[in-house]
């Protein structure tokens, strides 16, 4: 099966099953031009509990996915590649959170969406990156925990100095990757580029931009800008959009390091196999999902 006869056969599972197929803003162009919804996880996830499909094929990591399930428990959620991960999600564990509680039953958790449903469970309320500096500011306490990346943790302890951040020791590899000394190549090299950076990077990076934002964030700052060159700071996936959406605009990576191995998995044969297959299932125990999605709500209340 050539790829054109192999998109059709897609499309016709896809209505057969009456799935949807979702895919994260970091994979490869083919697999997002086969979507149905293309965006940041935890809208895709939204999303898809608005329509009545039976089934979720849902191109990104095993976290979201998850997601995905906790917002709509009676439909079938596929994940097209098994050991899709996230190494930082996996740098927290809900063993180590319950330990915390115990230890500081007044220091109340936010975890970042980035994260396993059993996190999310053992946590006071979920943020995503476009959302956290309100989140943490709208929460009384003076002192709270962050999980389980730092970096983001760092930059809304910036933008809320009157609460004390604990700062848990996880990163996204492919963010934390970039280099100070990067940025600066590649700003001298496009001198007259804007600097839009996720605050998954680190600090040093994160300083250097012009602006600083989640993923669809920087998608919507780029599309709006009456700027003509932009250097991206954020996983690579995201320039099929950017270059899609304005064909008029140049974008250029700060580094060849942001490049997520976990979400470029996924390929248009992992999509068809998913479908025809239904395979790989992600399932949820009730009672971890019903707490994971009261940390969700809560979240989505406040913001």
């Amino acid at each position: 099966m050539n790829e054109k006869e192999m998109i059709l056969e897609i499309k016709r599972l896809k209505e057969e099953k009456n799935a949807i197929i979702l895919a994260h803003n970091y994979q490869v162009p083919e697999v997002q031009d086969i979507a149905d919804i293309v965006g940041d996880s935890l809208k895709l996830s939204q999303e898809a509990a608005k329509t009545d499909a039976d089934v979720i094929v849902f191109a990104g990591v095993h976290f979201m996915a998850e997601s995905a399930k906790i917002l709509s428990p009676d439909k079938k959620v596929l994940l097209p590649v098994y050991d899709a991960g996230c190494p930082m999600a996996d740098m927290v564990d809900a063993e180590s959170l319950r330990l915390f509680k115990k230890e500081n039953p007044d220091i109340p958790i936010v975890c970042y969406v980035n994260s396993s449903a059993e996190v999310k469970a053992e946590s006071d309320i979920c943020c995503t990156s476009s959302n956290a500096i309100n989140i943490v500011k709208s929460i009384k306490a003076n002192k709270i925990l962050f999980v389980p990346d730092q970096n983001l943790g760092s930059y809304i302890a910036k933008h809320v100095p009157e609460k004390e951040i604990i700062l848990w020791e996880g990163f996204c590899i492919t963010h934390h990757r970039v280099r100070n000394s990067e940025v600066e190549a590649a700003k001298l090299n496009h001198p007259d580029a804007l600097v839009l950076v996720h605050p998954e990077c680190n600090e040093t990076v994160v300083k250097k931009a012009d602006f600083v934002g989640s993923t669809s964030q920087i998608i919507d700052y780029a599309n709006k800008s009456a700027n003509k060159k932009f250097i991206i700071g954020t996983e690579m996936g995201v320039l099929h959009k950017l270059r899609k959406e304005n064909p008029d605009k140049k974008f250029y990576l700060i580094s060849p390091a942001l490049t997520c191995f976990n979400m470029k998995k996924t390929t248009l044969i992992n999509i068809y196999n998913s479908l025809a297959f239904e395979q790989y299932e992600i399932t949820v125990e009730e009672e971890i999902r019903q707490k994971a999605l009261g940390s969700l709500e809560r979240m989505l209340e406040l913001s």
